[in-house]
């Protein structure tokens, strides 16, 4: 190992991003390298431009810095974009025809996180081309040179690119909370283009996150929209995570509409268009997916959780459409194929705008009882020993169908089961779903018996 990589933490390298705690796992140092490591490989693969853009974490613009200056090192050239949502970043590599971003950002992570998200050859990076960086910076294999940076805003150009493909029946009325992340900055201005009226909620850019933290797929973080639905004339509510790929909705009557439920609007919308078509769903949602889909005149296709798989699943099967429970949306149709929230929120508004009614639309989709994502905290390296053990041993005597594609699915006649090992925390994640309340009860008390077959001290969330 170089002396200067000596102090990269091997854990900082995730499964779908780089990540740690700023100025302490994820250093300036340790960005500069990631820096290098970026441009020689983006030289590597003829890229002569790279795009640069960050959230709003008070960690950030330091960070951004490093990043830079480590890629103008190996003679990359720099386009820094500023402060931006991670969306908008990767629009301005396909705008700007570079192919490649870097976003500093920590998502919807806690507030002193940070961290990079990564895009090269028009693809985003994950697992072993991530895990590659670090052999470069252990290798000190870096080009050597002296790039260039210019700043550009390409605000307007996104704006115009989104209000020009979306085509609202009558304008609404709607409540935006961005609980203090990047998606502030945009969001309202992006929808008042698209004719609505906006109430905000926390769209000022606050990297301390004072009220809330910024992530929608946690019912709590949703409770302020929730109340300012109920009592205002909102008609809908659009909530973001802390860099805007991430998607949530709540109704007029201050009902969660789960993502994988809006994935149903937005497939019969796609497929009305473009019959015969396939739309992607992860093994955290519902299976309700399968026969709406079908029914649609659609293929319906499971596929792993974890936003850069579900993003490389849809360029391998040029499907129209994907999406995953946590709130990333993924058009191919009329947009790029990556995840943006906006964009989703947008797409939303449209085909809602179509209706005199819009909770109504939404509460009319199919929906059995579900759970949220819920977490069962382990010590590190745990998780994956569980997840060996169940798949070992687990026996679900009324199951139709075991799935192993990603952690265990266990399809029932009346419901699903799933418990897999996260990518990026060590947790197991688990989601349940059922037609009734027994359903529900019976497939939860199957998991417990399994779960506890092989981690008896387990503290199980349900």
């Amino acid at each position: 190992m170089h002396a200067n990589s000596a102090a990269l933490p091997a854990e900082i390298f995730k499964a779908y991003d780089i990540r740690g705690v700023a100025e302490q796992t994820l250093t300036s140092a340790a960005v500069l390298l990631i820096g290098r490591a970026l441009g020689s490989q983006a030289r590597s693969l003829g890229h002569d431009a790279i795009v640069v853009g960050r959230d709003g974490r008070l960690s950030s613009p330091k960070l951004m810095a490093a990043l830079v200056q480590g890629m103008c090192m190996t003679g990359m050239n720099v386009i820094d974009i500023g402060q931006v949502t991670t969306p908008m970043s990767y629009f301005a590599a396909h705008h700007l025809g570079t192919g490649a971003a870097v976003m500093v950002t920590g998502s919807h992570n806690p507030q002193h996180d940070n961290g990079l998200k990564m895009l090269l050859a028009g693809q985003a990076l994950y697992g072993e081309a991530i895990q590659a960086l670090r052999q470069r910076i252990e290798n000190h294999d870096f080009s050597q040179g002296e790039g260039h940076v210019r700043q550009m805003d390409i605000t307007a150009e996104y704006f115009l690119r989104i209000t020009r493909d979306i085509g609202m029946r009558h304008p609404m009325k709607i409540v935006v909370d961005a609980g203090n992340g990047v998606a502030g900055a945009f969001a309202p201005a992006l929808y008042r283009a698209l004719g609505c009226e906006v109430e905000e909620l926390f769209c000022d850019v606050d990297g301390h996150f004072p009220n809330h933290h910024p992530d929608p797929s946690v019912p709590a973080n949703l409770i302020p929209m929730i109340e300012c639905l109920r009592n205002g004339d909102a008609e809908l509510g659009l909530a973001f995570d802390g860099d805007g790929d991430r998607l949530g909705v709540v109704t007029r009557d201050g009902s969660i509409i789960f993502p994988d439920r809006l994935l149903m609007l937005f497939a019969a919308d796609v497929l009305a268009r473009n019959p015969g078509g396939q739309i992607i769903f992860d093994v955290k949602s519902s299976r309700h997916l399968y026969a709406w889909i079908r029914q649609h005149g659609g293929v319906p296709m499971l596929w792993k959780t974890g936003h850069s798989l579900l993003k490389a699943r849809l360029r391998e099967t040029d499907a129209l459409l994907a999406g995953e429970l946590s709130g990333h949306i993924f058009f191919r149709e009329r947009w790029y194929g990556f995840d943006d929230a906006f964009y989703a929120g947008a797409r939303l508004l449209e085909i809602l705008s179509q209706y005199p009614d819009a909770s109504a639309v939404l509460h009319a989709l199919p929906e059995s009882l579900c759970t949220p994502e819920l977490h069962l905290r382990l010590a590190e390296g745990e998780a994956a020993r569980v997840m060996v053990q169940l798949r070992e041993r687990a026996h679900f005597a009324d199951a139709v169908e075991l799935i192993f594609l990603d952690g265990l699915r266990v399809e029932y006649a009346d419901g699903f089961g799933l418990v897999r090992a996260s990518n990026t925390t060590p947790v197991i994640t688990l989601r349940f779903e059922g037609d009734d309340a027994e359903a529900l009860a019976r497939i939860q008390r199957d998991f417990r018996e399994q779960i506890l077959a092989v981690a008896p001290e387990a503290q199980l969330p349900f």
